[in-house]
């Protein structure tokens, strides 16, 4: 069974309103043995008129990562880790000399 984890690696802000406007993420995954992961960032649009507001100072790891998820295609993104993970176990190919 694949466990998936992620982090946040870095926020950045406009320091009017403490808005945060980008995010940067990792994602990786382990089947037990193996290891893989990714790192991105991804766009935040500004609250519109009357959405909540987090403050920023009230930010926790999982308000974040729910952001980012909202932003982009985690089964697309998982898949692509399975598959990593699935080569790593079950080579398809290699490289090197027979001596």
């Amino acid at each position: 069974m694949t466990t998936y984890t992620w982090n946040i690696a870095n926020l950045e802000r406009h320091t009017a309103g403490d808005i945060v406007h980008t995010i940067h993420w990792t994602l990786s995954a382990t089947d037990g043995v193996n290891t893989v992961g990714s790192y991105g960032s991804v766009g935040k649009a500004a609250p519109a008129d009357g959405d909540p507001v987090v403050p920023y100072a009230s930010l926790i790891p999982e308000i974040v990562i729910g952001w980012a998820k909202d932003e982009l295609d985690v089964d697309a993104m998982e898949a692509a880790l399975q598959a990593q993970l699935d080569e790593l176990a079950a080579p398809v190919s290699e490289s090197g000399l027979p001596w």
